[in-house]
C-alpha cells in the first residue's frame, strides 16, 4: 500500500519533467560528420553563402519549437587556416540578424584524433520583430569544417535546460 502512495507522486514528478513541446530525436547529418538531438522534425537546406570573404556551401538543419529555432550549420572550407575568419563571420552574421550585442563569449581549444578543434561559445541579446531575442551558440572549427550550433528566439520562450540538451548533444564523428 505504501508503495502505491509513493508511486503516484513519483509518476507525477516524472511526467511534469517531460515537456510535450519537445520531441527530441537523434539526427545524423548526411553532409557533415556530426549527430545532434533536435527537438522536432528537422528541415535541411543548403545554399552558397559568404562567410566574410570566404565563399562556401553551407548546409543548415533546423527544428523550431514555440518560435525558438534550434539549428546546426556546417560548411567545408578550402583551407583549415580560414577557420578563425569563418567562425567570426558566422557569429557576426547571426548577431547582426537580431541586432544583437554579444554579452558573453569564451574560446576553448582541444586536441582530437584528427587534429585540433576550436570552440567559441557565445551568447548575444538583441531585438527581433520588437521582442527581446536571445542567441546562444557554439561555433566549432575542426580541420577544414566549421559548424554553428545555435538556439535563437524570443528570450521569454527559451528554456535553458532545453538549450543545454541541444548544445550538449552535438557530437562530431
Amino acid at each position: 500500500m505504501n508503495t502505491r502512495l509513493l508511486a503516484v507522486p513519483l509518476l507525477a514528478l516524472v511526467l511534469s519533467a517531460c515537456d510535450p513541446h519537445y520531441n527530441w530525436r537523434d539526427y545524423r547529418s548526411k553532409d557533415a560528420p556530426y549527430n545532434v538531438l533536435l527537438p522536432g522534425k528537422p528541415a535541411t537546406h543548403a545554399r552558397d553563402v559568404r562567410l566574410g570573404e570566404l565563399p562556401v556551401r553551407m548546409t543548415m538543419t533546423a527544428a523550431e519549437v514555440d518560435d525558438v529555432v534550434f539549428a546546426v550549420g556546417s560548411a567545408e572550407l578550402t583551407d583549415a587556416a580560414q577557420a578563425p575568419a569563418a567562425l567570426l563571420a558566422m557569429q557576426t552574421a547571426l548577431a547582426r540578424n537580431i541586432g544583437a550585442t554579444i554579452t558573453s563569449q569564451s574560446t576553448s581549444q582541444a586536441t582530437v584524433a584528427d587534429g585540433a578543434q576550436t570552440t567559441v561559445s557565445t551568447e548575444a541579446k538583441g531585438v527581433r520583430n520588437g521582442e527581446p531575442t536571445l542567441l546562444i551558440g557554439r561555433f566549432i572549427a575542426r580541420d577544414r569544417r566549421v559548424y554553428q550550433v545555435v538556439v535563437m528566439g524570443a528570450e521569454r520562450h527559451i528554456a535553458r535546460e532545453q538549450v543545454a540538451t541541444f548544445l550538449d548533444s552535438f557530437k562530431l564523428q
